[in-house]
């Protein structure tokens, strides 16, 4: 057997109980054997500041090391303000730099946004598809996974339990495994 592609799966959300965090875990748990999920948060990356690109901190290139290691980027996020987290977007840029040296380049993108609210985290994602091309590599575009009303979805052990959200999630990681096979034959 292959050895399965290792994924790096960013969770947008900082908080301990996020749904984001919950969704990354249960992916990672449904992923075939073809793909290895790295549930990875972001507390550690610090502020991206340009100043400090000449001799960068040990958490930014500890992340960015991780990226190129890895054979794809998976992003998993809640909606703040109609768009993406402070501190996705932070470590959006902490791993597109230097510039023209970005650590997503060439690796394929999946976008999964949430919210225990009726939009599922829509323009969250949509802004992810505006900010990714250039930096990143191709983007899964279907299907596209917007979940909503994921705020009783899980047990108190974060555990999934909602039966109709498994289904969706389990499509979309197979989808995602066949498009990281393609991108990587």
């Amino acid at each position: 057997m292959a050895i399965p592609h290792p994924i790096v799966t960013i969770v947008g959300s900082l908080r301990k109980e996020s749904f984001s965090l919950k969704i990354a875990n249960a992916l990672a748990k449904l992923a075939p054997a073809s793909l290895k999920l790295d549930v990875t948060t972001l507390h550690g990356i610090s502020f991206f500041n340009q100043d400090f690109e000449a001799s960068p901190p040990a958490d930014w290139l500890a992340f960015r090391d991780k990226l190129q290691k890895s054979n794809g980027v998976l992003f998993v996020t809640p909606e703040y303000n109609r768009s993406i987290p402070g501190v996705l977007k932070n470590a959006i840029d902490v791993g597109s730099r230097p510039y023209g040296k970005s650590s997503f380049l060439g690796k394929p993108v999946g976008i999964i946004s949430n919210s225990p609210g009726p939009l599922g985290g829509v323009s969250a994602a949509k802004h992810l598809q505006n900010i990714l091309p250039g930096i990143a590599g191709p983007i899964l575009g279907q299907p596209e996974v917007y979940l909503n009303a994921v705020g009783d979805a899980f047990d108190d052990k974060g555990a999934l339990t909602k039966e109709a959200l498994q289904k969706v999630l389990q499509q979309y990681i197979e989808a995602y495994a066949a498009f990281v096979e393609r991108a990587h034959k």
